[in-house]
């Protein structure tokens, strides 16, 4: 007879040991910790990061291989200070709600969504988002049944008894997004009410004593500890016997060799269905992410801004997003298809060349290329692809399971218009696509005139946890308000996207998704059409030639909001 080995894991050595410690004596003085000073926490660590943000997007333009004059740049402010001060403004308005015994939600737009759900708006959620975003607008949806007084009674988690603790916990930094590390401690302490370690991927290790600085206040109270390290590092820690509970963004494979070991390890623990790691255990894990585009009367104007649209959710970040989109799922009958796919290619080769930063990025386009001979290059820079053709009825097509974390885009076509081709398409997304992250859908405006209450039956119909109209689902992540996380359901014997939400500055419960909208048109192109959206081309999209300056002048306004900034930064935007 044979028997199966105990598992074994790293040691976690005294520097370890003595840092757990640490966090668990910060965890004490937490539960002693008023709301007013959890308050006051918040505004340090914003002002923190208010001050080192030039250096911190100057690094993580080192750390992408980006020329400081590059209007690429924009996408390290948007996605790094300028996400994390606008998280930490947003739970401050929270927690002094809470403070005064007010009700959470008191003035905020709560509406019916379809299946018995609730929709609580999250944007715009003042006056300087509607000046700011107009046009774009963002709910989070509820799980069905929960009513609005259970929804009120709920409202600020860990908050709502800030002296009951939830031990330490263990945050597993992402690599890609640098705003992601700082967000997900934050949601372990002021969500979960656990003081945290956060491992930091080795790709952002440049950036530890920025991080170091922007949450100084909360590590002097032995709040939050920041380590390096290689995988083994974070094995030790997470099944550390002080440590509760984990929290990670990354890859499935990662997550499951956390869960459930390496190896004959792994196997021999998923046949019991006992997981290795003996304690909560949170993650992000990305996914395909599709964009479906519903056929309407589009102009040569609106082709090629949406086909720019497209290009900025695959090539944001070199395509090595969680939430890039990946599989295009166009109507075989719609008579503008050809002319839309070309725009596609055309702005695949005009959007700004840029390295292929992240560790293996080549690789696995090479990879994904080598599955599709038939694969297209449209220029740009090498590893920009397009598959063409493919068949979402092929259950082998590996470009339906296989996040490429790179600049891949694939397209598939289905028959149909209208309600049908919507249909079609969101059950391919439900049962074709690996993950449940974010969808994106694009549609002309009459198109959603016509479908009417369809739209909405649609959304609550598509299992994912973010989806985006006329919008791109990363507006969803940088919306502080708004729920981040996989749609609910997941397990850890099948996790795909992940289990659980991070960011949702309202400390709501009892969430399902976010819905965000946008507008179909930029200002001014959106006015001439009767429409009343006055936002410019976003500064996120690949295209924007003054992104960089947009973005800085986005974070120092976040930092600190005042109307003499608006001209300046509203010139800026428009010149974009």
């Amino acid at each position: 007879m044979t028997t199966t080995p105990a598992t074994r894991h790293p040691d976690p050595g005294p520097g370890l040991d003595a840092l757990v410690t640490r966090l668990t004596r910060g965890e004490r003085g937490w539960a002693r910790t008023t709301i007013s000073e959890r308050c006051d926490l918040l505004r340090a660590v914003c002002a923190a990061a208010g001050d080192i943000a030039d250096r911190w997007v100057a690094t993580a333009a080192r750390i992408k291989q980006l020329d400081d004059s590059s209007p690429l740049v924009g996408e390290e402010w948007l996605s790094g200070p300028y996400a994390l001060i606008t998280y930490c403004q947003a739970l401050q308005a929270t927690l002094r709600r809470l403070e005064t015994g007010a009700d959470v939600l008191a003035g905020t737009r709560i509406t019916a969504a379809p299946g018995g759900r609730l929709a609580v708006q999250v944007l715009p959620h003042d006056r300087y988002d509607k000046l700011l975003l107009g046009g774009f607008h963002a709910e989070v949806w509820t799980t069905p049944g929960i009513t609005e007084p259970q929804l009120r009674a709920a409202a600020g988690l860990g908050q709502r008894t800030p002296g009951q603790t939830g031990g330490v916990a263990l945050v597993l930094g992402a690599g890609n997004i640098f705003s992601i590390p700082p967000l997900d401690v934050l949601y372990q302490l002021y969500a979960a009410n656990r003081t945290a370690v956060l491992k930091l991927n080795p790709t952002s290790d440049p950036l530890a004593d920025i991080y170091r600085t922007v949450f100084k206040p909360l590590a002097d109270r032995d709040l939050v500890e920041i380590v390096t390290g290689g995988p083994e590092t974070g094995q030790a820690l997470a099944h550390h016997r002080s440590i509760r509970a984990v929290h990670m963004t990354g890859s499935e494979a990662t997550h499951d060799a956390i869960v459930w070991g390496t190896g004959h390890q792994a196997i021999a623990a998923k046949s019991t269905g006992k997981p290795t790691l003996d304690k909560p255990m949170t993650s992000e894990l990305g996914g395909v992410s599709p964009i479906i585009v519903l056929p309407g009367p589009w102009t040569a104007a609106d082709l090629r801004y949406q086909a720019e649209h497209i290009a900025t959710m695959r090539l944001h970040n070199s395509g090595c997003n969680c939430i890039a989109g990946q599989i295009l799922i166009l109507s075989s009958d719609w008579d503008q298809r050809d002319a839309f796919l070309t725009a596609v290619r055309q702005a695949l080769k005009a959007a700004p060349a840029r390295p292929a930063w992240y560790p293996g990025c080549t690789a696995r386009v090479n990879a994904a290329c080598t599955l599709h001979p038939t694969a297209e290059k449209p220029g740009g820079t090498p590893e920009r692809t397009l598959f063409a053709g493919l068949d979402l009825t092929d259950p082998n097509e590996t470009a339906f399971t296989t996040e490429y974390f790179g600049p891949v885009l694939g397209v598939a076509e289905l028959p149909g218009t209208g309600t049908a081709f919507l249909d079609a398409a969101v059950t391919a997304a439900n049962r074709r696509l690996r993950g449940t992250l974010g969808a994106n859908l694009i549609a002309h405006p009459k198109t959603l005139q016509e479908l009417g209450d369809r739209l909405r039956a649609a959304i609550a119909d598509l299992h994912y946890g973010t989806i985006a109209i006329n919008a791109w689902t990363g507006v969803g992540y940088a919306t502080p308000r708004a729920t981040w996380g996989a749609f609910p359901g997941h397990t850890l014997n099948d996790v795909q996207s992940g289990i659980g939400i991070v960011h949702n500055a309202l400390l709501l419960d009892h969430t399902e998704r976010t819905v965000v909208t946008g507008p179909f048109r930029p200002a001014p192109r959106s006015l001439m059409h009767g429409t009343t959206s006055i936002s410019p081309k976003p500064p996120w999209f690949v295209g924007n030639t003054t992104a960089a300056r947009t973005g800085q002048l986005l974070t120092r306004f976040a930092a600190q909001p005042r109307w003499r900034a608006l001209p300046a930064l509203i010139t800026c935007a428009l010149r974009g």
